[in-house]
């Protein structure tokens, strides 16, 4: 339990849901259904955890009108049982002291604008003709490289790294050993490989990042050849996500762990990448596209809607031999037709 306390009134009138038992119940944190004991919330949004509402222990939960029947304690009932769980969890989230102003171990040019209510943590590194808003917190080893842009408002946790160049809004959140800005992976073959090999073509542009933005750890978000990569107004992204060059992600889109996305690949609003999706270069995602996770796309998707590629799980036996008979699908069509055309 944290030092955090209200009434179950409280939060009702707080999250707009309605109380159904005691307003006067004190509510000092939350848990799952299964672990929540006296003065817990907990919440029901998912219908196969319906089991576990009705021997939990929770002082209240947070259920839809259609469960209030089941649940066996208080309840706040919302329209979105989640959606109104993550309103809660904000309440409850720790707050950690800010200490206002530049740590002495911080290396600032010269030329840096810095906000008098930002905070500069301990071995920061801030270039040249950096800009940072107000209120904008950079924890120990941020690295922010010449002529970048800080909103205010935004939190860059321990060790990212901005190069130089890169925009961002206003409460933008990057996560640790995130890195914004690094070069593209471009480059022009030599005619002699074996003497020139690759001959690396400089990567120009640079990362324009909106407001709202949340980007997960050891994230990488690659600088454009010539124009900039851009991530649009309260797009999520999760951890160990590789966005190369010159990609476009539009608003509202959610991208999930592992997810590759190629160069010059623009992809719509309202979109999501389920986790470890590959997609490939230079092609156009629509608004209001879903992939399932580990998915390839290959080529442009033209409507909105769900996509998915690969093979389900199943036995390793009985995959090998599916995967001979893929092998044989080609001369299997063949025969096919023949015997098609014999007929």
């Amino acid at each position: 339990m944290s030092d955090i306390c209200y009434s179950l009134g409280q939060l009702a009138e707080m999250l707009g849901a309605d109380c159904v038992g005691d307003p006067e119940i004190k509510i000092s944190g939350l848990a799952t259904l299964a672990s929540a004991t006296t003065g817990h919330l907990s919440f029901l949004a998912n219908p196969k955890y319906q089991k576990a509402l009705s021997t939990t222990t929770a002082s209240a939960v947070i259920v839809s009108e259609d469960m209030v029947a089941h649940c066996p304690c208080a309840s706040l009932v919302s329209s979105n049982p989640y959606l109104t769980y993550a309103n809660v969890s904000q309440l409850f989230a720790k707050k950690f002291a800010k200490h206002q102003g530049v740590h002495p171990s911080a290396d600032i040019h010269s030329t840096a604008s810095i906000d008098t209510s930002a905070t500069i943590g301990a071995h920061v590194s801030v270039g040249a003709n950096v800009s940072i808003g107000a209120n904008t917190i950079l924890d120990a080893g941020v690295v922010i490289g010449d002529d970048s842009v800080i909103g205010k408002d935004c939190h860059l946790y321990s060790n990212v790294t901005v190069y130089h160049g890169v925009v961002m809004g206003d409460r933008v959140s990057i996560h640790s050993s995130t890195v914004i800005g690094s070069d593209g992976f471009g480059y022009a073959p030599s005619p002699d490989r074996e003497q020139g090999g690759w001959v690396k073509i400089a990567q120009l542009g640079g990362v324009r990042i909106g407001n709202d933005v949340e980007i997960g750890a050891a994230t990488t978000i690659d600088r454009g050849a010539l124009d900039d990569t851009v991530i649009g107004d309260r797009v999520i992204i999760d951890n160990q996500v590789q966005i190369a060059h010159n990609v476009e992600i539009g608003e509202n889109t959610g991208i999930a762990a592992c997810t590759g996305i190629s160069g010059s690949t623009r992809i719509g609003k309202n979109c999501t990448l389920a986790g470890g999706v590959g997609l490939v270069g230079h092609i156009t995602i629509a608004d209001n596209v879903h992939v399932t996770g580990m998915t390839m796309v290959t080529k442009s998707i033209d409507k909105p809607g769900a996509y998915s590629s690969g093979t389900p799980m199943m036995e390793t036996r009985q995959w090998k031999k599916s995967a001979v008979r893929f092998a044989q699908l080609d001369a299997m069509s063949k025969r096919l037709g023949e015997l098609e055309k014999k007929n």
